[in-house]
């Protein structure tokens, strides 16, 4: 899927000074999105770097970016399978590009690489402040299942836990 000023594509090693560059806006955007914190990103290698970057499509892994015309990563979307559930996460859109389709798509492609796959749904823990994401979340189908789970960096804040199916539904026709 693409656009005329931006395109999708794979995460990959060779792009781990892009891959580093986001990741750092997005802790500085949005510093509860994530687990992770700025200045613990900002002492990472380029080793950790590389490896963060070439582990995005790596065996029961796959990362998305969103690349501007001038080469520029301007969003990213990724999964990993854990504890047999496949996991939505470090789900970003620069703020200018926001409202784009940019974040549509990456799920897109994050979802028909899952069903190649065989994965039956795609799970996402989101922090219980960030309401911006929850929206655009219940959006494209998911719901929240009910449970939380403890935000790692602040033990007395939650992620609210969402799921989608993946199962192909027939869709109501609009009258």
């Amino acid at each position: 899927m693409t656009d005329s000023s931006w395109s999708i594509a794979l995460v990959s090693e060779e792009g781990w000074t892009s891959f580093r560059d986001l990741r750092l806006e997005m802790l500085a955007d949005s510093p509860k999105a994530f687990v992770e914190t700025l200045s613990s990103a900002h002492q990472q290698s380029e080793t950790d770097w590389r490896r963060r970057a070439s582990k995005a499509n790596s065996d029961g892994h796959c990362g998305f970016v969103a690349v501007d015309a001038c080469g520029r990563w301007i969003g990213i979307m990724r999964s990993t399978v854990e504890d047999g559930r496949l996991f939505l996460l470090g789900v970003y859109v620069s703020p200018v590009w926001r409202s784009s389709g940019i974040a549509d798509a990456l799920l897109a492609h994050v979802e028909e690489w899952a069903k190649t796959r065989g994965h039956e749904a795609l799970t996402l823990e989101v922090h219980e402040d960030n309401l911006r994401a929850q929206a655009f979340y219940r959006r494209q189908g998911f719901e929240p299942t009910g449970e939380t789970v403890p935000y790692p960096l602040a033990e007395d804040e939650l992620e609210v836990v969402m799921t989608k199916s993946l199962a192909e539904r027939s869709r109501p026709t609009r009258r």
